[in-house]
C-alpha cells in the first residue's frame, strides 16, 4: 500500500506530505510482537499499518483489529498519557513509522485534525465507555477510585506505581492536597536531570483544583480548556473520589476544545479562526448553550495569546521587569462570540522598557489579526495602551472619580479586566475597582452609563425595529452586561461574567432575585440567538454580525425576546428611579 493514497496523507499539499514521508521509516516485525502496552510508556510515534493486522487489547481480551491503511499511536500521542489499549501483531506486519514531531506538524493541517479526532473518539468507545451528554454530571466518567502517595515517596516509586495501577497521575497526601501526573514526571523531573530520589513533595502540583461530581460534563471540559490542565480530580463533600482525563472527555466529542487546545501551539494562525467557527457550530447543534460557548471561545483566545506572547519573548529575550497581557471587555468576561475585536492592553511592573513592550503588543496584537480576531475600532489595543501599574491605578480612580459620560461609556469595558498572560498580578488594579464602587459620583455615573443602550420597545411594548432588522449586541446584551456590571460592583463583587455578577447582585442585595433571574434568562436568550444566527452567516459564506431579521424569528423566539426587551426595560426604569436619572 502507498502512504500517499492514505487519508489523512491524501489531502494535503504535495510538498507537506513529501516531506513528512521523507521523516518516516518503513519496519517489518513478526506476529506477536507488541507495539504499545496498556497503561504504560506513552506512544513516541504515529504507526501506519501497510500490510498484515494488528489486535486492540484491553487487557488481553481483543476489543478490535485494524489492516492496512489504518494508524495507531496517535490517541496517546493527542492525549500524552499511556495508551488506553496494547497493539499486538496478529500477523506479520510492514509498517510506516513517523517520529512524534512529524505527528505535530501534521496536526497542523485541518483535515488531519478532523481525522485523528474522530479516531480518537472511535477508539475510545472500544472500551465500552458509557455514552453521556455534555449536560450530564462528569462523576459519571470515573472509572476507579483514586490513588494516593504521600509526599515523601520517591518520583521512581510514583512512577512504577502508575505503571502497575494503568494510570497517568497521583494524589498526593498532605495539607492542601496535590497531583503528580505523568506530564510532571516528563517536564519536572527528567527534563530537568532529577534524580529518581526526587521526593514527589517536591515536583508535584499544590493545592488541587478539582470540581464536584455533580459538575456537568460541559463545565469540566471548559474548566480543563481555561486551565490547560489533563487531569481532573472529582470531589463528593471533602472527599476526592476519582480523577477524570483528555482522553476520557475526549470520547464525548469528535471536536474537542480540548484537542484544539493541545494543537494551538503548532497551528497555523491563518487556520484558527475556521477552527473555532467549527468547534462552535458542533458545540451549539449538540445544545450547548451560548453563554456557556462563548467561555469556552474565550478560553482558546487565552490560550492563543499565551502561545503569542511565549513567541514574542523568544524573540525578544526575556522580558525586563514583570508585566501582564491584560484583557476586557467580552474576552475579559469571557463572553465571545464569532463576531469580536481585540480588546487588550500591556500592564507593566515599571515604566522605562518602552522598546521592549512595544514590540511584544506589535507580535502579539499583529498575530491575533492572523488569527483573524480583528483589531478594536476603539484602538484599545496594547500597541497604544501601555502602562505601568502605578499609572493604571491612577488612570483608573481619575475615570471614577471625575467620569465624564461619553468617557465613561467608552472606557467601562476596561472594569472588566483579566490577565492572560505574564506574570504580574492585576490585584491592585481590581482593589481601585472596588474603592470605586464604593463612592456615590462613580456608580452614578456608571448607572448613568447602563441607560445609554435602551430595549427597542415603542407604544403599547411593541417591538421597533431599523428596517426589519434588530440589532442585538446594541440593543439587548449590552444592556444587561451595563446592568451586571453597575450591580455586582454595589455589592462589592469582582466577578468578571454577566451571568455571575447578576447573581453576585441577587446574593448582595443590590438587584432583586427576580430581577436578576430575568436578566439572566434574556442574556442566555440573545447570546444564544445572535450566535446561531452567526453561524448560519458563517455557513452561507456571508458576513457575520449582530443584526437578526425580526420577520425571521419563530414565534416562540419573539415572544422571548419581547420578555426579555421588557425585562431590561424594568430594571433600566428601576435604576432610573434610584439614580435619580429621570
Amino acid at each position: 500500500m502507498d502512504p500517499r493514497t492514505v487519508p489523512p496523507l491524501n489531502a494535503l499539499p504535495e510538498a507537506e506530505r513529501e516531506a513528512l514521508l521523507r521523516e518516516a521509516r518503513e519496519e517489518t516485525h513478526p506476529a506477536g510482537t507488541r507495539f504499545l502496552e496498556q497503561g504504560g510508556r506513552p506512544a513516541q510515534a504515529l504507526f501506519l499499518l501497510l500490510e498484515g493486522e494488528v489486535a486492540l487489547l484491553e487487557g488481553e481480551a481483543e476489543v478490535g483489529t485494524l489492516g492496512p491503511g489504518e494508524f495507531f499511536g496517535f490517541p496517546s500521542l493527542l492525549s500524552g498519557e499511556p495508551p488506553a489499549l496494547s497493539v499486538v501483531a496478529r500477523t506479520p506486519v510492514r509498517l510506516c513509522v513517523f517520529p512524534e514531531e512529524a505527528f505535530r506538524r501534521l496536526m497542523a493541517f485541518a483535515e488531519a485534525a478532523r481525522f485523528f479526532g474522530q479516531g480518537l473518539v472511535e477508539r475510545i468507545r472500544l472500551r465500552a465507555a458509557p455514552d453521556v451528554s455534555l449536560f450530564a454530571p462528569v462523576g459519571r466518567l470515573v472509572r476507579r477510585p483514586p490513588v494516593f502517595v504521600p509526599p515523601s515517596a520517591t518520583v521512581a516509586e510514583a512512577a512504577r506505581l502508575m505503571r502497575q495501577e494503568g494510570i497517568s497521575s497521583l494524589l498526593v497526601q498532605g495539607e492542601p492536597l496535590g497531583i503528580l501526573t505523568d506530564r510532571d514526571l516528563r517536564n519536572r523531573v527528567l527534563a530537568q536531570d532529577l534524580p529518581p530520589t526526587t521526593p514527589v513533595g517536591a515536583v508535584m502540583s499544590a493545592p488541587l483544583f478539582a470540581l464536584s461530581a455533580t459538575t456537568p460534563l460541559y463545565e469540566a471540559v471548559a474548566a480543563m480548556v481555561e486551565r490547560g490542565i489533563h487531569h481532573l480530580p472529582l470531589t463528593e463533600g471533602e472527599k476526592v473520589v476519582g480523577v477524570v482525563t483528555h482522553t476520557d472527555l475526549l470520547l464525548h466529542q469528535a471536536q474537542s476544545p480540548l484537542l484544539l487546545l493541545r494543537r494551538i501551539e503548532r497551528l497555523e494562525l491563518e487556520r484558527y479562526s475556521a477552527e473555532v467557527a467549527g468547534l462552535v457550530e458542533g458545540l451549539f447543534q449538540r445544545g450547548l448553550g451560548g453563554v456557556e460557548i462563548g467561555r469556552v471561545v474565550a478560553s482558546l483566545n487565552d490560550a492563543l495569546i499565551r502561545r503569542l506572547v511565549k513567541e514574542a519573548e523568544a524573540a525578544l529575550g526575556n522580558p525586563p521587569v514583570p508585566y501582564s497581557f491584560m484583557v476586557f471587555g467580552s474576552e475579559g468576561r469571557r463572553e465571545q462570540a464569532l463576531l469580536t475585536d481585540q480588546d487588550n492592553a500591556l500592564v507593566l511592573g515599571e515604566g522605562g522598557h518602552e522598546t521592549y513592550f512595544q514590540a511584544l503588543a506589535e507580535r502579539v496584537v499583529v498575530g491575533l489579526l492572523q488569527a483573524g480576531i480583528p483589531e478594536c475600532r476603539g484602538g484599545y489595543m496594547a500597541t497604544r495602551w501601555r502602562l505601568p501599574l502605578g499609572e493604571w491605578m491612577a488612570t483608573f480612580r481619575r475615570w471614577m472619580e471625575a467620569p465624564e459620560p461619553q468617557a465613561l461609556l467608552e472606557t467601562q469595558i476596561f472594569f472588566d479586566l483579566r490577565s492572560a498572560a505574564g506574570t504580574l498580578s492585576l490585584a491592585p488594579l481590581e482593589e481601585v475597582v472596588l474603592e470605586g464602587s464604593r463612592k456615590g459620583l462613580f456608580l452614578y455615573h456608571l448607572a448613568r452609563a447602563s441607560l445609554e443602550f435602551r430595549p427597542p420597545l415603542g407604544l403599547f411594548g411593541r417591538v421597533r425595529t431599523e428596517e426589519g432588522m434588530l440589532d442585538l449586541k446594541r440593543h439587548a446584551l449590552a444592556p444587561i452586561v451595563a446592568l451586571a456590571r453597575l450591580y455586582a460592583l454595589m455589592a462589592g463583587s469582582l466577578a468578571k461574567g454577566t451571568v455571575e455578577r447578576l447573581r453576585a447582585a441577587a446574593a448582595g442585595g443590590t438587584l432583586s432575585q427576580e430581577g436578576a433571574e430575568r436578566l439572566e434568562e434574556a442574556y442566555r436568550f440573545f447570546f444564544g440567538l445572535r450566535l446561531g444566527h452567526q453561524l448560519r452567516a458563517w455557513r452561507e459564506g456571508k458576513p457575520i454580525g449582530n443584526k437578526v431579521a425580526w420577520a425571521l424569528l419563530s414565534p416562540g423566539e419573539r415572544r422571548r425576546a419581547l420578555e426579555g426587551f421588557r425585562a431590561i426595560q424594568e430594571v433600566q426604569e428601576s435604576t432610573a428611579s434610584r439614580f435619580q436619572l429621570r
